[in-house]
């Protein structure tokens, strides 16, 4: 599951609009359109700001490619 189908299904699961979320989130309604598009470059700030209304967060995973 990628993270904008992610967010879409958690925010449909807790009977949210775009704009509830937003709001909720403290981020734009343009953002969370983005967000749930799939768009490549967004504030990491900001999604875990929408991810943070869900318990959860986005940070480093480490990998193993050097």
């Amino acid at each position: 599951m990628t993270l904008s189908e992610y967010i879409k299904q958690k925010r449909k699961e807790n009977g949210l609009s775009q704009v509830e979320l937003a709001e909720r989130a403290g981020v734009g309604l343009r953002f969370v359109r983005d967000l749930e598009q799939g768009k490549q470059t967004l504030r990491m700030d900001k999604v875990n700001d929408v991810l943070a209304l869900f318990g959860e967060c986005l940070g480093p995973v480490k990998t193993n490619v050097v």
